[in-house]
């Protein structure tokens, strides 16, 4: 079993890996979704850190399609990751229809190499998952993270099942949205996936790095869940 960490800062980083994890997808702004994070922070943590280190593309919030425009800071953004030494970028695009974007996505993946890449959450809007997964492993997709198209793992626990059925080890899937240590059996019982992905989080507090004038509200990641959750899995 494999935990993957989506961390949003350095801190966080740090705390992953005192918690035992092994990946983490790093990304800025989580409580938006996140966005693409710094060069600074891609090398600090690929070069420091002996976690494979995972980076999401995602140039602002909101929907999945991008202008022409977008997809020139995406494609520089991709390239920055392979100069930097990431292992992998996580990335989504989706066109007007609320589809895969197959062209794009093709186009993208072949960018990235020899990176891996996952393909992540924007497959949940899709209107036919299941064709959605074939379109996938055609663009030469190595991971698919999904909370099975529903606001949570574990409510779409039946789908995810199907889709590693379905995948049939073609592509990785990963099980995603409200994973705890409280739930994560459990959610792995229902989808037999064998990576899950989860951030962990906590409300920070002052004495994460704030101040009484300036306040520190970002969610970080706690490491004695991630332990936790480790300690599971390994069981």
């Amino acid at each position: 079993m494999l935990l993957e960490i989506c961390v949003n800062s350095l801190q966080s980083a740090l705390a992953a890996r005192q918690g035992g994890a092994r990946r983490i997808e790093l990304c800025q702004d989580l409580a938006s979704g996140g966005i693409t994070p710094s060069a600074g922070l891609i090398r600090y943590c690929v070069q420091h850190l002996e976690m494979e280190t995972r980076v999401l593309i995602r140039p602002r919030s909101g929907n999945f399609t991008y202008s022409s425009q977008e997809l020139e800071v995406i494609a520089a953004d991709i390239k920055m990751c392979r100069d930097l030494g990431a292992a992998a970028v996580v990335i989504g695009f989706l066109n007007s229809e609320g589809d895969i974007d197959v062209p794009l996505t093709k186009e993208m993946v072949k960018l990235a190499l020899p990176m891996e890449v996952t393909f992540h959450r924007a497959f949940d809007a899709c209107r036919h998952p299941q064709e959605a997964l074939e379109q996938l492993i055609d663009c030469g997709c190595h991971k698919l993270l999904t909370s099975g198209c529903a606001p949570t793992a574990m409510e779409g626990a039946s789908l995810i099942r199907q889709l590693v059925q379905q995948a049939q080890g073609r592509i990785g899937i990963i099980a995603a949205s409200g994973i705890t240590p409280d739930n994560v059996r459990q959610v792995v019982e229902a989808t037999g996936v064998n990576e899950v992905h989860g951030s962990c989080k906590r409300v920070g507090t002052c004495e994460d790095g704030g101040t009484e004038l300036f306040p520190f509200t970002e969610t970080v990641t706690d490491a004695s869940q991630v332990a936790e959750m480790v300690r599971i899995l390994n069981g």
